[in-house]
């Protein structure tokens, strides 16, 4: 019985140092940003596109900043942060698709594209420029304005955990 918990001691010692140590820098949600860099700054980004809720920026904008202070230790700053994130809404489209038998689209999808500028002031090789989309699909028999409510945010959710894991855990 001795051995028994010995060797527990050991393989959860041995899971320890495993969890503890790591290759440069990490944190338990996932970031990988330098100690040095203390905030962030989330310029408005503007809508470029025909289409989509007129609050959908603010919307953007909020839902952006939130997640950064949620899940990073950095500070919003409204100006001059060691990280800033810039763009536009580039896409807001209504795509039929799975066609039917009818030559009828069977469901239809809402997708939301955003481009982004990711600026590092600390390390500028991690500076980008990149589109990120997403969309959700929806009954064919139901209307954009039935559902629009719903999805927006579900989107926006899934785009902004995509910038997220690009900028601040080099995903």
């Amino acid at each position: 019985m001795k051995n028994k918990a010995r060797y527990t001691a050991y393989l959860l010692l041995l899971f320890c140092s495993l969890v503890t140590s790591s290759c440069g820098v990490y944190s338990f949600t996932g970031t990988t940003l330098s100690p040095t860099i203390k905030t962030v700054t989330v310029n408005n980004f503007v809508l470029a596109t025909a289409g989509g809720p007129a609050n959908l920026p603010l919307t953007f904008n909020e839902r952006l900043k939130e997640y950064y202070q949620r899940y990073t230790n950095l500070k919003v700053v409204p100006a001059n942060g060691d990280l800033l994130l810039e763009g536009n809404i580039t896409g807001y489209e209504l795509i039929p698709v799975a066609p039917t038998a009818q030559d009828q689209a069977g469901v239809n999808r809402l997708q939301i594209t955003i481009l982004v500028r990711f600026y590092n002031n600390k390390d500028e090789t991690k500076n980008f420029e990149q589109p990120f989309s997403f969309y959700r699909d929806f009954p064919q028999s139901q209307t954009l304005s039935q559902n629009e409510s719903r999805l927006v945010p579900q989107i926006l959710d899934q785009i902004v955990l995509d910038i997220f894991n690009k900028t601040a855990a080099d995903w």
